[in-house]
């Protein structure tokens, strides 16, 4: 092969990979879940784990959305149901309620969810900013993702797993 060619062909190759990075830039990776009506959705690599429910041990004097705290391969983790905490009434665990285990940084929580979707794709620019009824660095609504027929709610997890108890 002449060089001229060799050089066409790898400029052509990294062409190829600078456009496939560009097209990954531009694409969020999700997992949804529902809880009561809504469904909503965190990023992928915020997730440590999702799990069945098991049992967990009952915290006193902690706010009612704290369930207590559960073991996970000799680490103690806070076990919160979402229901609760967004103001919805308790209901009892069904087979699709799940347990999913976020992380940011040192700070890690489990949250009980009614039920998971699907791993959701959505590019950058279908997702918008929080409403502005709820504007400010203090809600847990990090934008709104749009996506055929579906709005999907996109929460920050540091601000889920934020102590206040």
């Amino acid at each position: 092969m002449s060089d001229k060619l060799k050089q066409v062909l790898s400029k052509q190759s990294r062409q190829q990979e600078n456009e496939s990075i560009d097209q990954s830039d531009d694409i969020v990776q999700l997992v949804g879940f529902i809880i009561g009506e809504e469904e909503y959705a965190v990023p992928i690599l915020s997730i440590q784990e999702i799990i069945k429910p098991f049992t967990w041990t009952r915290v006193p004097q902690v706010p009612k959305y704290v369930m207590g705290v559960f073991n996970l391969r000799g680490a103690v983790i806070p076990l919160i149901d979402l229901r609760l905490k967004f103001g919805l009434s308790e209901k009892k665990h069904s087979d699709e309620t799940r347990f999913i285990v976020m992380k940011d940084r040192d700070d890690v929580a489990g949250f009980v969810i009614d039920r998971l979707t699907m791993a959701i794709r959505i590019k950058k620019e279908n997702i918008g900013p929080a409403p502005d009824t709820i504007n400010g660095d203090n809600t847990m609504i990090d934008g709104v993702g749009k996506q055929e027929d579906r709005i999907i709610t996109i929460l920050k997890v540091n601000k889920l797993l934020e102590r206040d108890f």
